[in-house]
C-alpha cells in the first residue's frame, strides 16, 4: 500500500490515486452525514478505511466551486491516531468548527470542494537566519511555527498559490501565528518544516486527482 516516504522536492507520494479518491469521498461523507446528524457514529465511515491505520496528520480543506475561495480548513499538525480517525475528526472541523466561517449548510454542501492534505511528520528546522532559509523547500514545505503558547501553521501549497518566496512565507506563518513577522529569525522560536501528499476534487463530489506543486 505505502510507497517510501521520499520528498521528491515537490510532494510526498504515500498514497495512490485510488487510496486518495476513498479518503476525500470519506471526507465529503462524514461532512454529508453530520448535516443530518452532528451525533452520527463515525464508526460507519471509519471502519470502511480500514487499511489507513498509519498515523498521520491531516488537513481538510474546503472550497466554493467555482470562485474557489475558501470555506474552512482544519486539521491535526501531527498525528493524533490512525489516519482514518484523524481525517473524520479534521472532516467535521473544517465544515462546522473554523472560528473564520460560519458552519456549512445543506444547501452549499453541493457547491463545495473538498481537499485533504496528508502530513509527513514535522522536521525541526534550527540555526540562523541563513540557516534557516537555506533549509526549506519553496515549493515544497510546509511551515510550523511555535513560541510560548502561540503557533501557527501553513500549508506548502499557500505558499505556491499566493506566488511567496521562502522570506515571505516564514514571514506569513509568523502572523498566522499572531507573533511578529521576524519572530522564525529567534533561535529560541520553535520552526518545523513538513511535506503534504494532496487530494482534491476537480468539481463538488467530482473527480479527485492528486495536486502536484
Amino acid at each position: 500500500m505505502y510507497q517510501n516516504l521520499k520528498g521528491r522536492g515537490v510532494s510526498m507520494h504515500i498514497y495512490s490515486i485510488e487510496h486518495g479518491r476513498r479518503l476525500v469521498k470519506a471526507a465529503r461523507n462524514c461532512i454529508e452525514l453530520s448535516l443530518i446528524d452532528m451525533h452520527f457514529n463515525k464508526a460507519i465511515i471509519t471502519d470502511t478505511l480500514s487499511e489507513f491505520e498509519r498515523p498521520h496528520g491531516v488537513f481538510v480543506t474546503l472550497k466554493h466551486y467555482p470562485t474557489m475561495e475558501l470555506r474552512g480548513c482544519i486539521g491535526f499538525p501531527r498525528a493524533i491516531g490512525p489516519l482514518r480517525e484523524a481525517l473524520v475528526e479534521a472532516a467535521a472541523a473544517a465544515a462546522f468548527e473554523d472560528p473564520r466561517f460560519v458552519s456549512v449548510s445543506t444547501k452549499e454542501i453541493g457547491e463545495l470542494l473538498v481537499e485533504i492534505s496528508i502530513l509527513s511528520s514535522p522536521v525541526a528546522v534550527s540555526g540562523n537566519e541563513r540557516a534557516r532559509l537555506n533549509a526549506i523547500n519553496v515549493p515544497g514545505d510546509g511551515l510550523m511555527i511555535e513560541y510560548g503558547h502561540y503557533s501557527g501553521l501553513l500549508l506548502p501549497i499557500v505558499a505556491v498559490e499566493q506566488k511567496w518566496g521562502k522570506r515571505r512565507f516564514l514571514e506569513e506563518t509568523c502572523r498566522k501565528a499572531g507573533l511578529n513577522e521576524n519572530y522564525w529569525t529567534q533561535q529560541n522560536v520553535k520552526l518545523y518544516k513538513f511535506e503534504t501528499q494532496v487530494f482534491a476534487e476537480e468539481s463538488p463530489d467530482g473527480n479527485v486527482i492528486e495536486e502536484n506543486y
